[in-house]
């Protein structure tokens, strides 16, 4: 085919679009270990509102999700095939009314499971529930730390080798070991496996949802 006749195709189907960006769209391929979106911004796609009984209403506006208060417990749950060990996720939390956890993030372990528990107790505890059955106030990954209302927090987690790390605004909280202890979830968040997000008495906001996998690393 004539020269000619191919750009004037390219021209036709892609426009003004500049041969460097178009090349580059083209033959790029996705880096390894890349973070993927877990929410599109605009909808609940890929989950769906945790029912506690007395849940708040959860829905999305400005691309964020928000969660109502709840008596006691409002959330979602992922409704996507999600990795159960080597990987890591990421988000950025806020607390906006009330006075207690506004992130409990439950998560597989292999084949058990945790809760990250953020702001809870009173609003100031940070940790695992639960690890030998003692929850997040009662182990040794209890960290405190004051969280403002209305400021947005972001929150990593990563779970690999047996191993959980959490970070808050980048600072590691949590580095723990988890060979050869028995982990579980309290009753109240079982509705949330195999992954999801709740806040008890709580109004919250939730945005920035990412996972990726260690699996390459």
């Amino acid at each position: 085919m004539p020269r000619f006749l191919i750009l004037l195709i390219v021209f036709s189907l892609f426009g003004t679009l500049p041969a460097a960006q178009l090349f580059a769209e083209n033959t790029s391929a996705p880096k390894k270990n890349s973070w993927a979106p877990l929410f599109d911004g605009k909808s609940l796609k890929g989950w769906k509102a945790t029912q506690f009984g007395g849940e708040g209403e959860v829905y999305v506006e400005d691309e964020t999700i928000f969660m109502e208060f709840g008596s006691s417990m409002t959330g979602l749950t992922a409704t996507q095939n999600l990795p159960r060990d080597n990987y890591e996720v990421r988000l950025e939390a806020k607390r906006i009314d009330g006075t207690d956890f506004f992130c409990g993030l439950t998560f597989p372990v292999k084949d058990n499971y945790l809760t990250l528990v953020v702001g809870g107790w009173g609003g100031a505890v940070v940790g695992l529930s639960s690890i030998d059955g003692d929850d997040a106030s009662e182990n040794d990954t209890r960290r405190s730390k004051a969280f403002k209302k209305n400021q947005w927090y972001s929150i990593r987690l990563r779970v690999s080798q047996d191993v959980v790390t959490v970070w808050i605004d980048d600072k590691e909280l949590i580095k723990r070991s988890l060979t050869g202890h028995e982990l579980s979830l309290r009753p109240e968040v079982n509705l949330c496996r195999p992954f999801g997000i709740c806040a008890w008495e709580t109004r919250a906001a939730l945005r920035k949802l990412e996972i990726r996998s260690l699996n390459n690393e």
